[in-house]
């Protein structure tokens, strides 16, 4: 009877086989997972740990090299322009020479500018009414300005120093003896050369200065066009009352920029100032602008008016 229990049917015995294979292969599956898988994860982990110690040990070439990075830097940008403190004349300077001494570009073009449109620079003090020229480079770039003579008119050669020497003129011009006063606002270019040491060229300098003034205040002022005024004191009275004035609520650019304490930017500082607040009424409404200084404002005080 036993036999009958066991006894099973050609596909019964392969179904139970079949059976037998799949129970095997659940329970083995897991171990051939842990042999075939396993190892790969190690491998990628190792790989992993490989890639970071290769990094680091670049990392490290690289830091021994600290050289290379900052060349590379340095030739992406451009290069710091050196600041070179050298004499220069401001009649003759490039814009390369205004570069060097550490001013802006636009400044340089400014210098450019002032010269083709005011003339020269008669003295190292004409150099700080450059448009947006501080104080402080002013200061620092006084000791280096330089005018050279032979950059000045053919005009110079004429000079007070003539008043120690006699006159060398073919034609002999009367001159004035000594303790003769003469007025330096009325005098024409015949009276000034009858003074000593004064020639046509001189004569000329002073007549043409007090019209671009509006007359003399002040003696000192011959200074301004390289004449020494100590040594010519003596021969000239003033009558301030004969000062021309300008009217700045009315002058035009033109005629504000004739006179040689009035530079274009100023002039135009008080023609914008005319069109947007009106009428001006002293002087002391222009100082809160950086194009006029308390020198500036200080000489230009006995030139103008402000009549409305």
């Amino acid at each position: 009877m036993w036999k009958d229990f066991f006894y099973f049917t050609k596909t019964e015995r392969q179904g139970i086989i079949v059976l037998v294979v799949l129970i095997l292969g659940a329970f083995a599956t897991p171990k051939l997972f842990t042999l075939f898988v396993h190892p790969k994860e190690m491998d990628a982990a190792e790989q992993k740990r490989f890639e970071k110690e290769l990094n680091e040990f670049i990392s490290s070439l690289e830091e021994t090299r600290p050289h290379r990075k900052p060349a590379d830097t340095s030739f992406r940008s451009s290069p710091k322009r050196e600041t070179r403190l050298t004499v220069f004349d401001p009649n003759t300077a490039d814009s390369m020479t205004f570069l060097s001494l550490g001013l802006p570009s636009w400044m340089a073009k400014n210098i450019l500018r002032y010269r083709s449109k005011q003339g020269r620079f008669h003295r190292p003090e004409d150099f700080r009414k450059i448009y947006g020229l501080t104080e402080e480079q002013y200061k620092t770039l006084l000791p280096y300005i330089q005018i050279e003579k032979s950059s000045e008119p053919e005009e110079t050669r004429d000079t007070v120093q003539l008043l120690t020497a006699q006159s060398t003129q073919r034609d002999t011009i009367f001159k004035y003896q000594p303790g003769t006063v003469i007025s330096l606002n009325s005098a024409d270019t015949t009276e000034l050369k009858k003074i000593p040491g004064i020639g046509s060229v001189i004569a000329r300098k002073i007549v043409n200065y007090r019209k671009r003034l509006g007359a003399f205040c002040r003696i000192e002022q011959l200074q301004e066009i390289q004449l020494k005024a100590e040594k010519l004191r003596p021969w000239f009275s003033i009558d301030a009352g004969q000062i021309h004035r300008i009217n700045l609520n009315k002058a035009s650019l033109e005629r504000m920029t004739y006179h040689p304490y009035i530079n274009f930017y100023q002039a135009k500082v008080i023609v914008e100032y005319r069109k947007k607040k009106g009428s001006i009424k002293s002087l002391k409404q222009l100082s809160l602008y950086e194009e006029f200084t308390p020198a500036d404002l200080e000489r230009l005080e006995p030139y103008v008016c402000c009549d409305l």
